[in-house]
Formats: structure tokens, sequence, C-alpha cells
């Protein structure tokens, strides 16, 4: 008897594909304008990302996962989260919700909680899928490392719409050394200046490695803190706060409820009329864009 299948599921990580995409053309001032003189360069750079994963990854099914403002948890457990970022481009703004119409209308469908972030939602997806469907992530945002698991990979962009980094759990292990859930307490000890958490003063990278390594996790860093030299001790002991803080700011969480039914995530059909529709919104980088990847 033959074994069905799985269905392959792509995730896009909307925003990280929409900021990526705006901020490509964005320094030359190239924002093609629609009729109204809306700025479409994000919007139709995000698009175009998602044509290319789906043609290169080709998945039998896909989701497109989005912040829902950007206000979360995160920034009530602390002030400072995201808070050093400057205020998105006057040309990017409208985008937001226009990146969201557009992929509503190729027909792909949109997901995303209020107060969470995109990665949270992912991060769900991926638990409630898990051993029933082969998953493909699509993202600029190493903090999804965490989320590699069996059937999982991670699509990082590297450049232009089709050169990825491709993280499995193999390859994750392979280059860091440690598991991806031990990637959540080694960002605990570094923090993220992106994201405006500190981590432990006075540990780097290197040295966050060393005590994942070495020692397993938080709980056991702490456990054989008699074991470090006093300046590492020191720091851990007077950043102690700062790191239990910093791990709950980087772990992705994955309870959300999320789609159970795959007919949900269907592949649109894409035809003249939906050509049309995409010319009429001024959208025709797009319609050339899969033009080009029918040949």
């Amino acid at each position: 008897m033959k074994t069905e299948e799985k269905p392959h599921i792509l995730i896009v990580d909307g925003m990280a594909l929409l900021f990526r995409s705006f901020f490509a053309t964005y320094a030359m001032g190239h924002f093609f304008p629609n009729d109204k003189g809306i700025p479409t360069n994000g919007v139709q750079g995000f698009a175009r990302h998602t044509m290319t994963a789906m043609s290169l990854f080709k998945p039998t099914h896909m989701a497109v996962c989005w912040d829902m403002g950007a206000h979360t948890f995160r920034n009530d457990l602390y002030d400072g989260y995201k808070a050093n970022r400057p205020a998105p481009p006057e040309e990017l703004v409208p985008q937001f919700d226009m990146a969201r119409d557009v992929s509503e209308l190729i027909g792909w469908k949109n997901y995303g909680e209020k107060g969470m972030e995109a990665d949270d939602y992912i991060g769900s997806m991926v638990k409630a899928w898990e051993g029933k469907a082969d998953i493909t992530i699509v993202s600029g945002d190493k903090d999804l490392l965490q989320l590699l698991r069996p059937g999982v990979r991670i699509a990082l962009i590297k450049k232009g719409y089709s050169e990825y980094n491709i993280y499995t759990e193999e390859i994750f292990f392979e280059e860091y050394g440690i598991t991806p859930l031990q990637y959540i307490d080694f960002k605990a000890f570094t923090g993220d200046t992106a994201d405006g958490y500190p981590g432990v003063k006075g540990i780097g990278p290197k040295t966050a490695l060393a005590f994942i390594k070495e020692y397993g996790s938080i709980d056991g860093v702490l456990e054989a803190l008699a074991e470090l030299t006093p300046a590492r001790r020191k720091r851990v002991e007077e950043g102690m706060d700062m790191l239990h803080l910093s791990r709950q700011l980087a772990e992705i969480h994955c309870n959300l409820p999320v789609a159970q039914e795959i007919e949900e995530m269907n592949l649109p059909v894409y035809d003249t009329n939906l050509q049309a529709q995409l010319e009429t919104f001024g959208y025709s980088l797009i319609v050339r864009h899969a033009h080009s990847l029918s040949k």
C-alpha cells in the first residue's frame, strides 16, 4: 500500500520580505508609485519574493504571516524592546496594508495575531503541523532558527530573489555546535541590538556559546556559577534579572490557535483575470515577474 505523502507548507514571513524589498530600492529613490502616487516598491518586491520562493521550494500549500501592529506583549515586558528602531519611512507606511491586500488578492492566506509578532504565529504553525507536514519558512530573521526540528527547514534571504542560506537542524548544529532550542538561551546571554534588549553586559557571542556548550542552558550555567572565573561570575550575577527577561523576549511563543485545515492554505490559481486585476492596481512588476517564472 502506497504511503500518502505529507503536504509541504511554505510559510512566508511577510513583514521581513516587505521590509527587505522596500529598502532594496529605497536608497536609490525607486518607489514605483501607482496612479494615485502611492509607493509600491515594497509591496511588489514582497510579492515577487514570494512567487520566487514558491517556484524554488514547490510547496503544496502556503501561508503568509504578519505582525499585527507595532505593540506586542514584549513591549509590555520591557519598555526598551525595539525602542531603538526609527519610525518607518513615510513611503513605507501605506504599504503595510497594501501588502496584506495584495497577498489576499493573489490568493495567499494571511495570518497574524494582535499583540504578537509574525514569529509567534510562525512558531505556532510549526508546532501545530509538526509531523503532519514538511515545512519551509522563508524569512530574513535568524531568531526563527530556534524553530528548526525534523521536517522543518528555514530559508534565510541572502541575495536577490533566489539566493538563500538554507538551514536544517543538522546544518544549524554543524555551524553553532548547539541545538536550535539552546539558541534561545544563547540569545538571552548575548541580547539582540536590533530588538533593543541587552542580555548580560560583558557576555558576547563567543562566551555565550561556550557557556551553552559547556553547561547546556541558563540553569546549567547558574548551577555552575562557582566554576566560572570571578569576572564572568560577577557579570552573570549582576545581569541576572536581565538574563531571565532577555530569555522571555528571545523565545518565540508557539501556543497560538492556528489554522488546522490544510485546505485553508491551498495554492491559488494565477490566471488572466488575476493578472488584469494586478495591472489595474498598478502592480505590473508582479505580473512581469510571474511571467518570467513561468518560462
